[in-house]
């Protein structure tokens, strides 16, 4: 068993290590000209300054947080209890480097894949330099989170002795706590990123564009628009620190629900006076780490692969090969790891932990959450890739008008919903089958375990398209352009894959944290279950169902309002300083970049503090089972409106670059056509990157919140004082 937890730590450093490596080589490559040097050093700036202030936020919040965590949990075991706070911490740190370090990668990366394109003229080669960036936020995302979990599992669960038998034994729920306070610090992060992060790359995205292309019909990311170093800066803070930030959050709250299953599992054996062995608690609880640890090493292998081939001239096939393989030996190792675990235990035992398909089981609920995230990824690109009818059809429909255009992508984005919901479906029933709910649980860690891959894949794309931008304003050849270009629509593809992942497992991840949750507050061994013929539990789903609609309205308007000061800002410029449409004045980018900080930091508060507090408050008022309801709610409407968001944005944008790349016969840039897709793809903005991404992370801080506060709602609840004094 000390073997297994050796390679926990030898695969988070190991991917630490490549992801350094990487970094280096990276910064070792040349900026190109001085004109090019200079727009990156402006994106940068523009960056840090936004996440250094972002952070000193977070900073604030995880302070009052920490200490609330403190008094609370000194109550709740009746003495000076910190241990779930310092997890708390570890989490947002684990989280916060992550992001950090993938921001500061993809603002290093993005001028050398246009100085590669500009020097080489080679596709293969401007590739890797992508795909050499986005690689240390893939590898960052695995690697932190599996050191992360690996500090609290050694130090608090075996160190200070909370996962001993004895502890187990005596029912202290200690360790449980400290694993959900560190999911937490996690999910606080990823909030706070993707929250923040969308509004501003979508408030400099829609400015730049409603101007820029609409009114003043320059090209996309043209030196002349005064919004367009914002636009660039903002795929840095949201499409890679958020997802970073993101995906890790997922990956931890999966592995983590896994492991505060197998805890209850075993008390509840305990209570039944048929408890499990303790080494199989072990196993349990091995197994989650593992499994995600051999997925991060195949990860490491799918991205050498890309690197290290000679020739490449198809990035789609050649990111395709790289997830698709990483997975396949991630379901490979995972046999090996799944058989050396639990092949030697007794039918009785497998049977007490609801393996019905002997020692295999695990491993074929893992293996099914991997094989359903690679078919809802291939979901996801039909439905968005210009490459298929979908978006085709949004294409063709723009030579009608904007009307048309935002009608047909609302469709296309609603119809791509059902789907990967059967998938979804038919993964959670047969993975319970075969192990239960813990099944369920490894279902939502096989789906994340290869999550460098993915999330390498997806930070590729911003990459590229910010090499993009800076080619346009650069002044570079055509030629270089079509490079980026070429990169960038597949990066949209690629990232349309990544949300289909992330809310597929967010799903899973959200449904194993209900039981967790309901585990935590009923009586060890009690029936599971929330019965929707009572009105409490009814209430709660449905106004859980509304929740959704409301967050991402607050986001949409959020948007909305930064957007419209870029906007005025933007025409201000061109008003006041007419040089600038001219060439012979420069604009000033700086205010721009000032208007979606501050619209981002503004705005994003209140639907981050209302992720938080939501459950927390009906908790405290209406006790555990409404707050069981409301996740149940919230969780099945997220995860359709999720689908539908990242979706139909997705398809909105490359519906564009369809026209733009000439397929579209008689139109192109600057064509109605184009002037109606650009209206959509500005529709869908918001929707794809900022509604849709946020969701996930909606779901899941809502049901960490509640499992940290189970134990709370269950003492001290308004409602249930109430009834008390009415009888």
């Amino acid at each position: 068993m000390e073997v297994l937890l050796v390679l926990v730590i030898v695969a988070s450093l190991l991917a630490l290590g490549y992801a350094a490596f990487n970094f280096i080589g990276v910064k070792k490559m040349e900026e190109g000209t001085e004109r090019m040097s200079e727009i990156a050093a402006a994106i940068r700036v523009g960056a840090n300054a936004f996440i250094n202030y972002e952070y000193r936020i977070i900073a604030v919040v995880v302070a009052v947080i920490t200490v609330v965590f403190a008094v609370i949990f000194s109550v709740e075991y009746e003495g000076f209890s910190w241990e779930p706070s310092v997890c708390f911490v570890i989490g947002v740190a684990m989280s916060a480097l992550a992001g950090w370090v993938g921001m500061k990668i993809a603002t290093y990366a993005n001028v050398r894949v246009s100085n590669t394109a500009r020097i080489t003229k080679n596709i293969g080669q401007t590739l890797k330099v992508a795909l050499k960036g986005g690689s240390v936020m893939g590898l960052c995302v695995g690697g932190f989170a599996l050191l992360g979990l690996f500090i609290v599992y050694i130090i608090f669960g075996f160190g200070l002795g909370l996962l001993s038998e004895e502890a187990l034994i005596a029912g202290e729920h200690v360790f449980t706590q400290c694993l959900s306070c560190y999911a937490l610090g996690c999910s606080i992060v990823a909030m706070f990123n993707r929250v923040g992060g969308g509004i501003y790359t979508k408030a400099a995205d829609m400015g730049a564009d409603l101007v820029g292309k609409t009114e003043a019909h320059i090209p996309e990311d043209d030196p002349r628009n005064p919004a367009t170093i914002a636009d660039n800066v903002g795929d840095n803070v949201g499409d890679v620190a958020g997802l970073g930030s993101d995906l890790l959050e997922s990956f931890v709250g999966a592995i983590s629900s896994a492991m505060i299953l197998a805890v209850s599992l075993v008390l509840a054996s305990i209570a039944g006076n048929s408890a499990i062995p303790y080494d199989v608690l072990q196993k349990l609880m091995y197994f989650p780490l593992v499994f995600a640890s051999v997925g991060l090493i195949a990860s490491i292998i799918g991205i050498a692969y890309v690197l290290l081939k000679k020739e490449s001239d198809n990035p789609h096939r050649d990111l395709n090969i790289s997830t698709w393989s990483a997975a396949l030996l991630t379901i490979i190792a995972g046999f090996a790891a799944t058989y050396f675990m639990f092949a030697d235990e007794t039918k009785e035992v497998l049977s007490a932990v609801s393996f019905n398909m002997g020692f295999l089981s695990p491993w074929i609920a893992a293996s099914l959450g991997v094989l359903s995230g690679v078919i809802i990824g291939a979901i996801a690109e039909y439905y968005t890739s210009y490459d298929y009818k979908p978006t085709q059809m949004i294409s063709h429909a723009s030579k009608e008008g904007p009307a048309l255009t935002i009608t047909q992508g609302l469709a296309v984005g609603m119809k791509s919903c059902m789907l990967p919901l059967i998938v979804l479906g038919i993964t959670t029933y047969l993975s319970y089958a075969v192990s239960g709910m813990f099944g369920i649980a490894m279902a939502a860690v096989g789906m994340l375990s290869f999550v460098s891959a993915t999330v390498s894949v997806d930070t590729y794309g911003p990459i590229s398209d910010n090499a993009g931008g800076i080619a346009e304003m650069s002044e570079l050849e055509p030629e270089v352009r079509q490079i980026t270009d070429k990169l960038d629509s597949v990066g949209n593809t690629t990232a349309a894959i990544g949300k289909g992942f992330a809310i597929g497992s967010a799903s899973l991840a959200a449904l194993s944290l209900m039981v967790s949750f309901l585990y935590a507050f009923q009586p060890v061994g009690a029936d599971l279950n929330l019965n929707f013929t009572d009105p409490k539990i009814l209430a709660g789903a449905l106004i859980g169902g509304a929740l959704p609609y409301l967050f991402s309205g607050m986001l949409i308007e959020a948007v909305a309002n930064a957007a419209r000061k870029m906007v005025e800002e933007v025409r201000r410029q061109f008003k006041e300083i007419p040089g600038i449409l001219d060439g012979t004045s420069k604009p000033d980018y700086k205010t721009c970049i000032e208007i979606s900080s501050q619209g981002a930091i503004k705005e994003m508060k209140v639907p981050a503090i209302l992720a938080i507090m939501f459950p927390l408050v009906s908790g405290f008022l209406f006790g555990p089972y409404f707050v069981g309801g409301l996740l149940i709610g919230a969780t099945l409407s997220a995860i359709m409106l999720a689908i539908f968001t990242g979706n139909a944005g997705g398809a909105w944008d490359n519906g564009k670059k369809y026209i733009e790349s000439g397929q579209v016969e008689g139109q192109g840039k600057g064509s109605p056509a184009h002037d109606a897709a650009v209206v959509g793809d500005t529709v869908g903005d918001p929707l794809k990157d900022t509604v849709g991404p946020s969701l996930d992370i909606l779901i899941k801080i809502m049901s960490t919140v509640s499992l940290v506060a189970a134990v709370l709602f269950s003492k001290y609840n308004l409602l249930d004082w109430i009834m008390r004094i009415v009888k």
